[in-house]
Parts: C-alpha cells; sequence; structure tokens
C-alpha cells in the first residue's frame, strides 16, 4: 500500500477525522483496505492544490467527483446566506454571471447563495467547484440533487470525507477553511452577524485573503455581517466596474 493508499484508507476507517488520521499517522497505525468509489487526491500527492497546504490544518484526503483540473484555474469563492434575500439573489448572480468566464466559481453547495453561485456560473457557461460538507454520495440539501448531478458530471465536487458519510452539523463550519483556501478573492454577497459565513470569512482573512463584500442599507439584518465586513476594512463592492478590474 503507497502512502497515498494509507491516507486514503485512514480515512474510511476514522470518516475523514482529521485528528484521528494525524493520530494514526503518528502512531504508524496498520491501516484496513476499503473501497473508494470516487476519485481522490492526497496532501503527498502531486495533484493537490498547493493553496491548500497553507491551511493549519490541511485535508489529508479530498475525495472528489468531476473535472479535478478545475482545481488549476484561477478561482474566486463566492458565498452568503443560506436564506438568501431577492436582493441577496440579484447580488449573487450577477457577480458570478460577470466572473464566470475568467475565473472558476468556488462555493459550498448549501442552499440559499451557494446554491445561487454555482447555478448562475454554469448558466453563464462558466466553471464552478463545489465543496461539500458531506460524503459524496450525501446530496444536501435535497432542493440541490440536479446540482450535485450536473456538477459531478462537468464540473468539480471535493469532500474531505469519505463517500458514505451522512450529513453532521459540525462538518460544515470545518468545511469552510477549504472554501477560505482555494481562492485568491473571497465575495460575500450577503451576510448577517452571525453565520457560517463570517467564519468562511475569518478563515480567509488568516489566510490573507481579499475579502470584498455587498454593501447593504443601514439596519439591515440580512446584510449586517457585510455591513460590519466592509467596516473592518473588508472591499465594498458597490459598482460593476469593480468586477471588470478583476478580470483584468
Amino acid at each position: 500500500m503507497t502512502d497515498s493508499e494509507t491516507l486514503a484508507a485512514y480515512s474510511c476507517m476514522y470518516h475523514g477525522d482529521w485528528s484521528r488520521i494525524a493520530e494514526a499517522l503518528a502512531q504508524r497505525r496498520a491501516p484496513l483496505p476499503c473501497t473508494i468509489p470516487t476519485g481522490y487526491i492526497t496532501v503527498l500527492d502531486e495533484d493537490y492544490p498547493e493553496q491548500l497546504k497553507a491551511l493549519r490544518y490541511p485535508p489529508w484526503v479530498l475525495f472528489y467527483q468531476g473535472d479535478l483540473s478545475l482545481l488549476k484555474r484561477q478561482s474566486i469563492t463566492v458565498i452568503g446566506s443560506r436564506s438568501l434575500s431577492e436582493y441577496g439573489r440579484k447580488m449573487t448572480h450577477e457577480i458570478v454571471r460577470r466572473l464566470a468566464g475568467r475565473y472558476v466559481i468556488v462555493s459550498g453547495l448549501a442552499k440559499g447563495a451557494d446554491g445561487e453561485a454555482h447555478r448562475s456560473a454554469i448558466e453563464a457557461g462558466g466553471s464552478t467547484i463545489g465543496v461539500t460538507g458531506s460524503g459524496l454520495k450525501t446530496h444536501y440539501p435535497k432542493e440541490n440533487e440536479q446540482l450535485y448531478r450536473i456538477m459531478a458530471q462537468k464540473h468539480l465536487i471535493l469532500s474531505e470525507y469519505p463517500y458514505d458519510t451522512g450529513v453532521r452539523k459540525e462538518h460544515f463550519p470545518w468545511r469552510n477553511r477549504i472554501l477560505a483556501a482555494l481562492s485568491e478573492r473571497i465575495v460575500v454577497s450577503q451576510a448577517a452577524l452571525k453565520s457560517g459565513t463570517m467564519l468562511t470569512v475569518n478563515e480567509g482573512l488568516a489566510l490573507n485573503r481579499e475579502i470584498w463584500c455587498v454593501p447593504y442599507p443601514y439596519g439591515s439584518e440580512e446584510g449586517g455581517g457585510c455591513s460590519l465586513l466592509i467596516q473592518q476594512g473588508a472591499n465594498m463592492l458597490y459598482d460593476p466596474a469593480q468586477l471588470d478590474d478583476f478580470l483584468h
């Protein structure tokens, strides 16, 4: 068994738990063979994204379906609220539509802004990468079922969890570090003060990623996180011409 196969076997044994895999490596435990029905790359492999190695806890293994070559292209992470307002939906769509010709759009395959970002990229004829917090067998939420099927064939879905891993709420905040690391820029189309989006932004700030936020009106609860981030120094995305600057 190669070192990469050992890592993949550990991931299956310990359900993708980062700490338990690290412990198994340190103790040189004998890995149990397992069947992996999807593609995978490990932190030891040449195709592993270099930008993820900047994380304090880079994923040991990334299981995938789709076009792995998308990881070699420039990308922008677009994230936002699961409870997306009509304004947030419009802004997510407009931003992605303008950027999808040049950048691969990265998001988290959740409901709300994530799903809108992926769909808008596909509609614009672009490419998109989804990073999910469950195994690739699990299509969560169900409203994105068709999106999963399209992306598994023509785009790319990543997970650090083995194929049969179900939905666990603690996996999604942990997944956010991957969303933050994959791209040099993170665009927030909508965020409340307390949301998973803010966790992703914090990961991005730790990695010196550029943060861009859509502004919201005074007193807006759904956009309070965006307003706070702008106050703290994030870039305010207020003019379509700024997106054109991204392209050049």
